[in-house]
């Protein structure tokens, strides 16, 4: 049964999301004082639960974004609520310079899950992956002559610092005028050629997403990524995979790397692994664990509070039945997605376990995602013809269905919206 049942005529493509203003009314809150950082729509949410959140207005949406897939377990999963109120009230953050239990079972279950050596705690992916780009450097200094130089695959997004925005492809990134830092170096994604062209004695690692999210959920081929691996192998260079998308349950596997039947030298981890909670991880294994005191530090890295969050979530991820559930209903969500794209003509389907990206006949992703608004259905768009969806890992097949319907309505009132202003512009 759908819970937001308010429908209204087709507008213009413009006019989708107009009645977006009553999103304020009742709490009487503005928007000025927040800088614009991001595009959000006017709506002020204050409740989920599961797959569901709920605005100021009472109205319910369906939610196949999840933060971007940093909600693993969905909104306020029980789990997850009770973690972080049990520790809340016994202690938070004693400091990166001492230790917590949290943050030392985290570690050694991190390890001992992924086949690891060592891991350290951070709030986001980008410090994780500005910290897998410090230790890379490290370990060139100690074992490859002072080489600095990092390969990356494009199309990839590493996170918003300047290092790692350096390490991101340009064409992902909203600001494309920030400054890069020297010592990267950028070739096409799924060209294993253009990879072994530009490796010389300068280069250090191979730094790639399995999946590359933010340029429209675009896999790597199985026969590249079982190369990247094989040539960093040979020449003696790390690799270094950043699944901060990928990682904690989203492909189907704890991380994206074993279902490829890869293992790299650095993983980062992010997103899921908090379930929500800022968390991150930098997981070292054989040589690349080089880092010594004092070269990794941060206020909160490793509090007791965000430990407690992943130590919910990876326990989560690990209990018996729970990756064959992400695998059955990922199925789902991928056969229901096919049909859609069939039945409205779009085009390819991309991506693995709970991660799909779906590509658009043309440029319309925009009004697709404020359509789907209008549907109460929330999801969003890395590139102007992709949508992409990552609901939680707990989603079940009723709330697929449920997507899918209100996913249909939005294709449906887009299309309509743009058939009329194609006869206006006739006119």
């Amino acid at each position: 049964m759908s819970l937001f049942s308010l429908r209204r005529a087709s507008p213009c493509l413009d006019d989708l999301v107009a009645d977006a203003s009553f999103a304020a009314r009742n709490d009487n809150l503005s928007s000025e004082c927040l800088m614009p950082s991001v595009e959000r729509p006017q709506q002020i949410f204050v409740r989920g639960q599961g797959s569901w959140l709920w605005d100021s207005d009472g109205r319910a949406y369906l939610d196949f974004s999840q933060g971007g897939g940093a909600n693993s377990l969905g909104h306020s999963p029980k789990a997850l609520v009770n973690a972080i109120t049990a520790q809340a009230q016994t202690l938070i953050n004693p400091g990166c310079n001492l230790h917590n239990r949290g943050m030392l079972n985290l570690a050694e279950r991190l390890c001992l899950s992924t086949g690891s050596d060592q891991a350290y705690l951070l709030n986001t992916g980008s410090e994780a992956c500005e910290a897998a780009i410090k230790l890379a450097r490290k370990w060139g200094q100690q074992h490859r002559g002072g080489a600095s130089r990092i390969i990356v695959a494009n199309n990839g997004c590493h996170g918003r610092s300047l290092a790692t925005m350096s390490a991101s492809d340009s064409s992902t990134l909203t600001n494309r005028f920030e400054p890069q830092l020297p010592g990267f170096s950028h070739v096409p994604f799924n060209d294993l050629p253009a990879l072994h062209a530009a490796v010389d004695e300068r280069t250090v690692a191979i730094m790639l997403e399995p999946i590359q999210s933010e340029a429209g959920v675009i896999p790597a081929a199985a026969h590249y990524l079982k190369g990247v691996e094989r040539l960093c192998r040979e020449l003696g260079i790390l690799l270094i995979l950043d699944e901060v998308q990928t990682g904690m349950g989203r492909c189907g596997t704890l991380l994206a790397e074993q279902s490829y039947g890869v293992r790299a030298d650095i993983v980062v981890l992010g997103k899921g692994l908090g379930g929500g909670v800022p968390l991150a991880a930098l997981l070292a294994r054989g040589q690349a664990c080089c880092i010594d005191t004092g070269e990794l530090s941060g206020s909160h890295h490793g509090n007791a509070l965000m430990t407690a969050a992943g130590l919910a979530v990876l326990e989560s991820v690990q209990d018996k039945g729970f990756l064959e559930h992400v695998g059955e209903t990922a199925q789902h969500l991928r056969e229901g997605l096919q049909r859609l794209s069939h039945r409205y003509g779009h085009g390819e389907l991309r991506g693995q376990g709970l991660l799909w990206g779906l590509t658009l006949s043309e440029d319309s992703a925009d009004a697709v995602v404020k359509a789907a608004l209008f549907e109460g259905l929330l999801f969003n768009a890395p590139q102007p013809d992709c949508l992409r969806f990552s609901p939680a890992l707990t989603v079940s097949k009723a709330n697929i269905d449920e997507m899918l319907l209100r996913l249909a309505r939005a294709f449906s009132r887009v299309r309509t919206a743009q058939l009329q202003c194609r006869k206006g512009i006739a006119v």
